[in-house]
């Protein structure tokens, strides 16, 4: 009989926790088209683009998060330009939302939450400068928020290090590929998606206390 209870107990924990993780793991995916008029823009640099986008597309208030280049000095980059460090661009990800459900100030709590702000030129296993990790801004008043949440991180000393992020004006956003486009979605059974991109994305949602869509 103890068996029994305790194999039953076994198999309830395993459904429990599998399915905890299943809500923690859902990917949404972003709307296509072209930018209402009540819809405002962020763009955010932080390591793989693919983890970036199903970060913000998981926000309510959050329509579309598009994989591209930013930060670089040339026009129109490859994935294998930028790939080479030589363009000046990182991974980025511009984030289109409506700013009467989420704030522009949530989406930079949701950034530096999703992310190790305090690495130089890389995230985790994925180095280099198109990995490091940047928060653009439009106006003064972005800019504002995105130092004060960084003054923020630092003085809560959560991490042993200062903040690294570059905060830096916004000029040019360029989309990457077709490919890269909701890549988790499209491709659940990638090694690096089931490895790193997927464990990330949970971490995220278990640390974020930010209004998710179900």
């Amino acid at each position: 009989m103890r068996s029994f209870v305790t194999t039953l107990i076994c198999i309830i924990t395993f459904i429990s926790c599998g399915h905890t993780q299943s809500n923690y793991a859902k990917i949404f995916p972003g709307i296509k088209g072209k930018p209402s008029a009540n819809e405002a823009v962020a763009t955010f640099s932080e390591g793989c683009f693919w983890h970036a986008e199903i970060v913000f597309q998981s926000l309510v208030g959050v329509r579309d998060a598009v994989s591209g280049y930013a930060g670089g000095t040339i026009s129109n980059p490859t994935y294998e330009e930028v790939g080479s460090g030589a363009t000046g661009h990182a991974e980025t990800v511009q984030v289109y939302y409506d700013p009467s459900k989420i704030s522009f100030e949530t989406l930079v709590k949701a950034f530096f939450a999703s992310l190790d702000p305090t690495q130089v030129d890389g995230q985790g296993n994925d180095l280099g400068t198109q990995y490091r990790s940047i928060a653009f801004y439009r106006n003064q008043k972005e800019k504002q928020i995105i130092e004060n949440e960084i003054k923020s991180i630092n003085d809560s000393k959560i991490y042993h290090d200062k903040v690294v992020t570059q905060v830096v004006a916004f000029t040019k956003f360029y989309p990457a590929e077709d490919y890269h486009q909701e890549y988790i979605l499209n491709h659940p059974d990638n090694p690096y998606v089931q490895n790193v991109s997927i464990p990330d994305y949970i971490e995220f949602r278990k640390k974020f206390k930010g209004n998710f869509k179900s």
